[in-house]
């Protein structure tokens, strides 16, 4: 039994068959695409019909394959969306969540309605690109979309919509919006008022598990294929990796790390109170009616856009040896907080870098292995932070950290992840954004008859690599150092 898996990130997009084999699962892309953000005029968009055609792509190459995949899944990165006119066509293309559109918004809606009103409604972590912002962003400067709108539909539901016609939201994903309220298990209609937005782009809520419609006759007859269902999964694609989650056994921590890192633990209902709010902690939809408490934490994306930058500059740059470098360099010399506002937009990383650390007082790193040393030491450091905070807001203690995600294939991040948290990092499955978009699924098909039986495949069917701590006493001491000059210390 095969189904096909439509994992979209950030940066680049793929299309992914769950096979199985007598329990154990198997998986085999089958297409892969880059998403790159295109900027036209002052703003940053996604070029959503290079995706959906990307996607068509594979489709296609599926069927090329041989195989007849029983159902279809989208799962994609979450808080952007599009919007639909009256006759159902597309206006405009999607805004990208790092546009600068946004700037200043967050703060000019906290002025008028309070972060606790808002926080408690939602349980979602403040973030200056929320779709809650975006929205406001179009009203603050009075954009057609306000005027010509119908429907509002997050990244995966457009493209699901554009496949079958069909127009539904889906929890997870709805969840990020920082519109939706866990307490009523709707949208929080009264907070959607008070931003101005029409309420009836706001349509029906779906569970992960619930089928969506079939492939339109339009895409069939185009690509050659005979219809097929598709089921709406965990379409926030951190949902999906931590449905992916190899954990079996009680309470457990998770870290999702690719350009983003988010870190938490799954709760069977939203923890909304001070100590969240305080701590800006998030409460995302998960699959099986659970919570995903956790925290975003910037990521690989400092490391990627100085690699980025670096290439622009026509250095020869080559990823083992930049790694190789990084752990040569003398250690706990360099420490930034990989949250700060400077370090989110593109470009010029290495600058902003070196000018943070003059602002804290630090000598900068100057050299390529000094600076890759400073961003994964100082994101091993952040990842230590959260987890500890995750323990305190959950009321929870955990025994490891397990790391989902194409981010462990830096095998540096998740040694010295270990080492700065003083306990074992499990690392795999690498593809778990995939993995959990397949199983969802397969719950759906009656394969498996529930996430804790699909997380115990997952265990026996992928490699998980352990990372012992090492230098213990050295990374607590370097601890210290890091909260106090990245300012974090007041939380500890």
């Amino acid at each position: 039994m095969s189904v096909l898996a439509f994992d979209l990130g950030a940066s680049s997009g793929r299309a992914v068959l769950g096979l199985l084999h007598d329990s154990r699962m198997e998986i085999r892309e089958v297409h892969r695409f880059s998403n790159n953000p295109v900027f036209a005029g002052e703003h940053m968009h996604w070029d959503i019909l290079r995706i959906l055609h990307e996607m068509k792509q594979g489709l296609l190459k599926t069927k090329q394959a041989g195989e007849r995949v029983s159902s279809v899944g989208i799962d994609s990165w979450a808080v952007d969306f599009g919007i639909l006119g009256k006759d159902g066509e597309l206006l405009g293309n999607p805004y990208h969540y790092r546009d600068t559109q946004t700037n200043g918004v967050m703060e000019e809606v906290l002025n008028k309605i309070p972060a606790e009103r808002i926080f408690q409604k939602t349980g979602i972590q403040f973030l200056p690109f929320n779709t809650i912002y975006q929205l406001a962003a179009l009203k603050k400067r009075d954009s057609y979309l306000l005027r010509e709108g119908a429907h509002l539909l997050m990244i995966p539901d457009l493209l699901r919509y554009f496949l079958t016609g069909e127009k539904q939201h889906e929890f997870t994903n709805a969840t990020t919006t920082q519109l939706f309220n866990p307490v009523m298990n709707d949208w929080d209609r009264e907070l959607i008022k008070q931003i101005g937005i029409p309420e009836e782009w706001f349509g029906p809520i779906v569970s992960p598990g619930t089928e969506v419609g079939m492939l339109r006759s339009e895409v069939t007859k185009e690509l050659g294929i005979r219809p097929v269902p598709f089921i709406a999964v965990a379409e926030h694609d951190t949902g999906s990796a931590i449905a992916a989650v190899p954990a079996t056994d009680g309470p457990f921590a998770y870290l999702s790390c690719g350009t983003w890192s988010l870190m938490g633990t799954e709760v069977k209902a939203p923890i909304i109170n001070e100590q969240t709010l305080a701590s800006n902690f998030t409460n995302e939809g998960g699959v099986g009616h659970t919570y995903r408490l956790l925290k975003n934490i910037m990521g690989l994306w400092i490391f990627q856009e100085t690699i980025r930058e670096w290439e622009r500059e026509g250095h020869d740059v080559n990823y083992d040896k930049l790694l190789h470098l990084a752990e040569q360099a003398v250690p706990f010399q360099y420490f930034i907080d990989p949250d700060h506002s400077m370090f989110l937009p593109a470009g010029n990383m290495t600058t902003r870098i070196q000018e943070y650390c003059i602002k804290t007082n630090q000598r900068p790193p100057q050299t390529q292995g000094e600076i890759i040393r400073c961003i994964l030491e100082s994101l091993a450091m952040k990842y230590r932070y959260v987890y500890e905070l995750t323990e305190q807001v959950s009321g929870q203690s955990f025994s490891g950290l397990h790391m989902v995600g194409g981010g462990i294939h830096n095998r540096l991040l998740c040694k010295w992840t270990a080492s700065a948290l003083g306990k074992p990092v499990y690392a795999g499955p690498v593809e778990a954004s995939a993995i959990g978009n397949i199983i969802v699924q397969w719950i759906n098909e009656g394969v498996f008859s529930s996430l804790t039986e699909a997380r115990k495949a997952v265990k026996e069917s992928f490699p998980v690599l352990t990372y012992e701590p090492e230098n213990a006493e050295a990374w607590k001491e370097a601890y210290l150092g890091y909260v106090k000059y990245t300012n974090l210390a007041a939380y500890v």
